[in-house]
């Protein structure tokens, strides 16, 4: 079965064919999701084929192209449907890779110490040093902070800051995934094992669980970084530009889903806000 697929702005779809005697066959939908099942009789072969020699420069005008001719022998069916014979989605790079210099090393931990200083001062004073030390991080290309001694300690310690006690210094959420989304996603795994182990009645212990439960559904470090990410981004962060970076990771995330037997909605129901009335509206969002 011949595959075809069409990615631009907000859309992303397949559309699938083949030709089983005198019956045309299509599937087709979204990006990771099952997609539909369709059937055409004809009076004999030659007919049916001629629909799908139509069809298929109908959609190579509309601008699909082609990333797959393989051609089993029947069109998938079940439970997965059309995703089981989709090639895997592979995600953009989210990190420049390559290895620091220590003098980047060096700059990032200054960062980090300044905006560790900063913590529980002036709001935009935080926030303009969080900025800061994302864009010292960018530079050391995905690393791990374990693997940097002069690294470690300053970041964990701004790590705890995020679940301080309430009356204590704590550092943003949105503000550690910014910099967590800047390091290898190890760093993002372990930091949810350090907030789990925070004393209860912290004031982002909902918002740290719910990090924490997302990432436990998909057992995919990466891509539970990217979706914590777009969770926990800044309140002010919505619109067109939130909705686009949901647009383009929507179909990875429902692809690994399908994937795995199940489904966005049901990712999606698993999940609880913890009464945090952001992050109930996020989530809605996401199942929008």
């Amino acid at each position: 079965m011949r595959r075809f697929e069409f990615v631009e702005g907000t859309s992303a779809k397949f559309w699938m064919a083949e030709v089983q005697g005198n019956t045309f066959i299509v599937v087709y939908g979204r990006l990771g999701t099952d997609g539909q099942r369709k059937e055409k009789e004809f009076s004999d072969e030659e007919g049916a084929r001629r629909e799908y020699e139509r069809k298929v420069a109908e959609k190579l005008r509309e601008g699909y192209h082609e990333v797959s001719s393989e051609a089993p022998a029947a069109a998938p069916k079940g439970a997965k449907g059309a995703a089981a014979a989709a090639p895997k989605l592979s995600l953009p790079p989210r990190v420049r890779g390559g290895k620091p210099t220590a003098e980047q090393v060096t700059a990032a931990v200054a960062a980090l110490t300044s905006l560790d200083a900063l913590v529980g001062g002036r709001s935009w004073k935080v926030a303009l040093q969080a900025r800061v030390a994302r864009r010292a991080l960018r530079t050391l290309g995905g690393v791990d902070p374990a693997r940097h001694s002069a690294l470690e300690p300053v970041f964990t310690s701004l790590m705890a800051k995020v679940v301080a006690p309430r009356g204590e210094p704590r550092l943003p959420l949105w503000a550690a995934m910014e910099l967590l989304s800047e390091l290898d996603s190890s760093a993002f795994l372990r930091t949810l094992e350090q907030w789990k182990r925070a004393p209860a009645g912290a004031p982002a212990q909902a918002a740290t669980g719910l990090l924490a439960r997302q990432a436990e559904a998909l057992g995919e470090p990466e891509l539970a970084l990217r979706m914590g990410a777009l969770l926990e981004e800044r309140p002010r962060a919505h619109g067109e530009g939130w909705e686009q970076r949901w647009s383009a990771l929507r179909p990875h995330l429902e692809g690994h889903l399908v994937a795995g037997g199940s489904s966005l909605p049901a990712w999606l129901r698993s999940l609880d806000a913890g009464g945090d009335p952001r992050l109930a509206e996020r989530l809605s969002r996401l199942g929008g």
